[in-house]
């Protein structure tokens, strides 16, 4: 059977955003529940090189009595093929089929799944995914049999479901390395907010977010536009945004934000431009620096490096390229002190100069804390 005008709205609109929804295609099998008259419809997720009972099922109707474990168990005993393994992409099986596939008794396997469960009669189909999901979409019905009719449903529906699942899979795919890549980027101290031509923020990620709930350095006006707290700084924004949209391979400029806690922030040109959207984002940027207090980072590396309080006073100011006379000024110092300061510092840390002393600190675990 064809699928109808009515099942193109109602099933396929469902099973083509089931990878988007939260609980996974919960419209869809709710709809192909009633579509088939089922009881029970389920999908069962299931890795290549996952243990056989290692599945993730998803279902609406009457749950199913038998957990994965035990229809492990009716059809083959442990350390044996799970039948499901065996059956033929896009091919829709009946109770039967599955039991003579299985290693235990056809009659047994049967009556146990079905009994077992309350079921009259099921049916299962296996879509498959290159990426290596095996999915396995189940209907079963308590009182009555199912006929070609639903048969043949289901072997309609399989080729929608393996587009389906190409593309859920695509998602998770990029759903963990976003994931991976935010915590790294978090861990370091980063941010990312990206801006259209009138300076809007158009989105951001969770730690610039919350720089801009927390912080007067960088805020977002009634608008929407990120403002800088100094006139320098939010001039040099306006001039980047400008350069920008006139030319995309501009290079990108560093504008610093404040000295404590320490801010910077890098903006680079938006030179990937995505088809979708309501807006065109002109620029990244990357806020960097510290959400802890330089009194927070001399004392994590006065413990990290065995220094003294005024020696990691000095490391920290280092750390953030200023020179040694700056630092002495700021720290209220003479310059043969601070001078004097520097040598021990590099003899603890090992480092062999400034730039060596900023490479030592931004790659220890301080830049983790």
């Amino acid at each position: 059977m064809a699928i109808t005008r009515e099942d193109e709205t109602d099933l396929l609109t469902a099973l083509h955003e089931g990878p988007l929804e939260q609980p996974l295609w919960s419209t869809f099998l709710t709809r192909l529940r009633l579509r088939a008259g089922a009881d029970h419809v389920s999908l069962q997720f299931r890795r290549a090189d996952a243990a056989p009972e290692d599945v993730i099922s998803l279902f609406s109707g009457k749950p199913s009595l038998a957990g994965p474990r035990d229809r492990y168990d009716w059809f083959s005993p442990p350390g044996r093929t799970h039948p499901y393994q065996k059956l033929r992409l896009g091919r829709v099986y009946a109770a039967g089929d599955l039991a003579d596939l299985a290693d235990a008794s056809g009659l047994t396997a049967r009556g146990n799944m079905l009994l077992g469960n309350d079921w009259r009669d099921m049916r299962v189909i296996r879509i498959g995914d290159p990426n290596g999901y095996n999915v396995w979409l189940t209907i079963a019905r308590q009182n009555a049999l199912f006929t070609g009719t639903d048969t043949a449903l289901l072997s309609a529906l399989a080729p929608h479901f393996a587009i389906a699942l190409r593309n859920f899979a695509a998602i998770e795919r990029e759903r963990i390395r976003a994931g991976i890549a935010a915590d790294a980027i978090r861990r370091l101290n980063f941010g990312w907010l990206t801006l259209d031509i009138g300076g809007r923020v158009v989105d951001c990620d969770s730690q610039a977010e919350r720089l801009l709930r927390n912080s007067q350095i960088l805020v977002r006006s009634a608008r929407g536009r990120l403002m800088a707290s100094s006139p320098e700084a939010d001039r040099a924004l306006g001039e980047a945004l400008r350069a920008f949209a006139a030319d995309s391979d501009n290079r990108p400029r560093v504008v610093h934000l404040s000295d404590e806690p320490w801010l910077d922030m890098l903006l680079v040109p938006m030179r990937e431009r995505a088809i979708s959207g309501a807006v065109t984002p002109i620029l990244i940027a990357y806020v960097h620096g510290d959400e802890r207090s330089s009194a927070d980072r001399r004392d994590q590396l006065a413990q990290l490096f065995d220094l003294t309080p005024s020696e990691a006073a000095l490391a920290v100011a280092l750390s953030r390229g200023k020179s040694i006379a700056d630092a002495a000024i700021e720290l209220n110092l003479t310059i043969e002190t601070a001078r004097n300061y520097s040598k021990k510092i590099y003899a603890k840390t090992g480092a062999r100069g400034q730039p060596d002393l900023i490479r030592l600190i931004l790659a220890s675990v301080i830049a983790l804390a």
